[in-house]
């Protein structure tokens, strides 16, 4: 089976600025990505050496506090605005306000924001939970990724779940996801205007699960009592019209902000296959794209952008993982080892592109313009 990654690399592994070129890849093996010997322990060393390794209690304090006030400017907004179509604006700040804060409780998960790792747990679970999610069922999934980027049947985030990452896993779909399938690349982005209320809905169903949940009570409480207080106001104030778009759009702006700032971290990257065996350097960093745009990308994704530095340095606070990509992508260039960048539309257009290529495993082999203006015999 064949899987075609769009990449922004030259057939030498080189990085080119400004431009895409095409580097097909079959399902990858050992063979294909030689080991590099000792070269994340060189990396580490000089990550560590150049102090990128401590907390920034600074950042997140200043971070939070931003948080707050712009929570509490579109509490007032609601207020004072009352019975208006112009709420909708309100709600669009909120999911956008609400993704910023899941981000916290990703590096919160981490183990970045706070000294401790404990307190660090307590603070995600309560993070999490405020975004409307299970920390439980969200930071198992998000650490099998962590160990395993892209390698089939070990990332969840490659499972098939009505889109398809995989080529098998598109030839295999039947009735309304086929159908969706076979142009998934076109219907990525509309879909994630659902993937708000999908978070939402996995989280509940891992909690009401008949598992083992680590924590369940706790969160299933935080979880009621957040939908609660955020929506029991929305539906008290405005009319139940406007109350219904009010949330549809918060959700909406929630769920593809969230996609939006994961989808350009590995869709469309090297697919690694399952029985490989691969040092962690060439695992983290040919599975992983960054987004170039600086400090005002890092804010935007939360630190997503650095995603390369992020996989292989996971505790390194947000600030510090742009002055690292500069030591990691110097060592790339001397071990040749191709160091993904590019900026947020082209790696958009990658991701559609592999996602439309991996539907055509979908397709019916006679559907095509001949068939559907004479019809099939």
């Amino acid at each position: 089976m064949t899987l075609t990654s769009t990449l922004a690399q030259d057939q030498q592994g080189q990085q080119p600025q400004g431009q895409l070129g095409e580097l097909r890849y079959t399902r990858a093996r050992a063979q294909d990505f030689p080991p590099i010997a000792k070269a994340y322990k060189e990396v580490s060393l000089e990550v560590r050496e150049a102090g990128l390794l401590k907390r920034a209690r600074w950042f997140y304090a200043l971070l939070g506090g931003g948080i707050l006030l712009g929570f509490a400017a579109l509490t007032a907004g609601f207020i004072l605005l009352g019975d208006s179509w112009f709420q909708l604006l309100i709600a669009f700040g909120v999911g956008f306000m609400l993704t910023q804060v899941a981000f916290i409780g990703h590096e919160a998960a981490h183990r970045i924001v706070l000294n401790t790792g404990p307190a660090n747990d307590r603070l995600a679970r309560v993070i999490i939970a405020s975004v409307g999610m299970s920390y439980s069922w969200w930071d198992s999934k998000h650490s099998r990724h962590h160990q395993n980027p892209n390698r089939v049947g070990k990332d969840p985030d490659i499972e098939v779940d009505t889109i398809a990452f995989l080529e098998e896993d598109a030839a295999q779909a039947r009735g309304f996801v086929r159908a969706i399938n076979k142009r998934q690349g076109w219907f990525f982005f509309p879909l994630l205007t659902l993937e708000g209320l999908n978070l939402h809905l996995h989280g509940i169903r891992h909690l009401c699960s008949r598992g083992p949940v680590k924590g369940r009570w706790a969160e299933l409480s935080m979880i009621t009592a957040r939908f609660i207080l955020f929506y029991a106001p929305i539906f008290m104030f405005l009319p139940l019209g406007k109350a219904f778009a009010f949330s549809a759009v918060q959700i909406a702006v929630f769920g593809v902000y969230m996609g939006a700032s994961f989808a350009p971290n590995h869709k469309g990257m090297p697919v690694i296959a399952h029985d490989a065996k691969l040092d962690f350097f060439t695992k983290q960093v040919r599975t992983s794209r960054n987004v170039s745009g600086g400090w005002w990308s890092t804010i935007l994704f939360g630190g997503l952008n650095y995603q390369a530095e992020h996989h292989l340095f996971p505790s390194m606070a947000r600030p510090y993982l742009g002055r690292a990509s500069k030591i990691v992508k110097e060592h790339c260039e001397r071990l040749n080892v191709p160091y993904t960048e590019t900026t947020i539309m082209q790696s958009y257009a990658i991701v559609i592109e592999y996602l439309n290529r991996v539907g055509l495993a979908a397709r019916d082999p006679f559907d095509c313009p001949a068939a559907a203006q004479f019809g099939r015999r």
